[in-house]
C-alpha cells in the first residue's frame, strides 16, 4: 500500500525526551511502545514531518488540578498557570532544542529552515522538522533571544500557551466557553509580532485569546495560522476558533491545523478517547465550509493530548485518511489536507 504523506502542524515529542533524556535513543529510534510518536511508527503511518514544539511545563504545585479528571467531567474552568520568566524558561527550552538537534545527528531527521529544506528531507526519506516554540517564555522583552533562536533554526512561534507571558494572554481550559477571555497583546507582544515578521518566523495563534488574535491580525503582514485548533461552532471550548476568526484566517491566506485532542473535538467537551469518526468529520466539514480547502490541514497534538482511539498513535494516520475517503473527500483534497497546504502556507510565510 502506498502511504499518503502527512505533514503535521504540532507535536510534543520533545517533551517526552525532556522527561526521560537517558532513554532518548530507545524513545526515538526503536520505540518503546509508549506515547504517540517514534521513528518506526512515523514511517509506518506516512508521517513525513511537522512542527516540533519547545514547550515549558508549568511547575507542579501541590494544589495543581488533575487535568484529565477535570476535563472528563464538564463543565470545567481550569485556572491559568502562573507566568514563567525567561530566566527560568531558557535552560528548559535549550535542553529541548538540544534533543531535536541530537535527533538530526542520528541521520533520520532534518531541521528545516525553508520549504526547499522540507522537500529535500522528504525526498531523502528523513523526517522534516520545524523548530517551533509553543509559548515564548524563553524570550525576554528585549527580543535578543528571538534572534539567537532564529539563528539556531526557529521558524515558528506561538506567543503563548494557555497561560500569560510577557507578550500576551492564553486562553484557559474552559468548557463551555469562548476564546474572548482577556486583554490583547502587551506592548512587548506587539514588538514581537513585528520582529517575527521581519525574521520570517511564522506566528502561531493556537492558545492565544481572541483579543490577542485580533491584535496579531491587525499588526502582522503574514498569513494567520493556528497550527492545532478546531471549530468553536462544533465544540464550545475556549481553545477553538470562532467562525469570525476562521474567516480572518482564510482572508489572510493562512491555515488551520485540525487538533486531534478529544476535548476539542467532542461536542460534550469530554477528554475520553472513546469516540468514532463523526466528531472529527464534523469539525473537518465545518472548517472546510468556512476556510476552504486551501487553508486547512492537520495539527495532531501527538504526545500532548488524548486522541481518538481510531487513530491511536501516528501509525494510525492511514485510518484517519481512509475515514476522509469514506466520507467522500477526493484524493486531491486529501493530499492538500495531509501535506500540500502546509507547504503552501509556509511558502507564503517564509518566502
Amino acid at each position: 500500500m502506498t502511504l499518503t504523506p502527512v505533514f503535521d502542524g504540532h507535536n510534543d515529542f520533545l517533551l517526552r525526551l525532556l522527561r526521560d533524556p537517558a532513554n532518548r535513543e530507545a524513545i526515538w529510534l526503536t520505540g518503546e511502545g509508549k506515547g504517540h510518536l517514534d521513528l518506526p511508527r512515523m514511517k509506518a503511518g506516512g508521517f513525513v514531518g511537522g512542527f516540533f514544539a519547545v514547550y515549558i511545563p508549568s511547575p507542579k504545585a501541590h494544589d495543581s488540578p488533575d487535568y484529565e479528571a477535570v476535563m472528563n467531567n464538564p463543565p470545567y474552568d481550569l485556572p491559568l498557570p502562573d507566568l514563567i520568566g525567561d530566566a527560568a524558561a531558557q535552560p528548559v527550552a535549550m535542553a529541548m532544542a538540544g534533543h531535536l538537534m541530537w535527533m538530526e545527528r542520528t541521520g533520520a531527521l532534518a531541521i528545516c529552515r525553508s520549504t526547499a529544506d522540507i522537500r529535500a528531507a522528504m525526498d531523502a526519506g528523513k523526517i522534516a522538522a520545524i523548530l517551533h516554540m509553543e509559548g515564548a517564555e524563553a524570550i525576554g522583552e528585549d527580543l535578543d533571544a528571538l534572534h539567537v533562536w532564529h539563528a539556531a533554526g526557529l521558524r515558528s512561534l506561538g506567543p503563548v500557551w494557555s497561560r500569560p507571558t510577557v507578550f500576551g494572554h492564553g486562553v484557559p481550559f474552559r468548557f463551555p466557553g469562548a476564546p474572548d477571555t482577556g486583554p490583547g497583546l502587551t506592548e512587548a507582544g506587539k514588538r514581537l509580532v513585528a520582529e517575527c515578521n521581519a525574521l520570517k518566523i511564522m506566528l502561531d495563534l493556537s492558545h492565544l485569546n481572541e483579543a490577542g488574535f485580533n491584535d496579531v491580525a491587525a499588526l502582522s503582514d503574514a498569513p494567520l495560522v493556528a497550527t492545532h485548533s478546531n471549530a468553536h461552532a462544533v465544540t464550545r471550548s475556549t481553545r477553538n476558533l470562532t467562525d469570525r476568526q476562521l474567516r480572518m484566517i482564510a482572508e489572510s491566506r493562512g491555515m488551520v491545523g485540525l487538533n486531534y485532542a478529544t476535548s476539542f473535538l467532542r461536542e460534550d467537551g469530554k477528554q475520553s478517547a472513546d469516540i468514532g469518526w463523526e466528531p472529527v468529520l464534523k469539525h473537518m466539514d465545518h472548517l472546510l465550509s468556512v476556510v476552504g480547502e486551501d487553508h486547512l490541514g492537520l495539527g495532531s497534538d501527538f504526545d500532548g493530548a488524548t486522541i481518538p482511539q481510531g487513530i491511536g498513535d501516528v501509525a494510525g494516520l492511514p485510518h484517519l485518511l481512509e475515514a476522509f475517503r469514506a466520507h467522500g473527500y477526493g484524493e486531491a483534497l486529501i493530499e492538500k489536507l495531509a501535506w500540500k497546504n502546509w507547504l503552501a502556507v509556509l511558502d507564503r510565510t517564509w518566502g
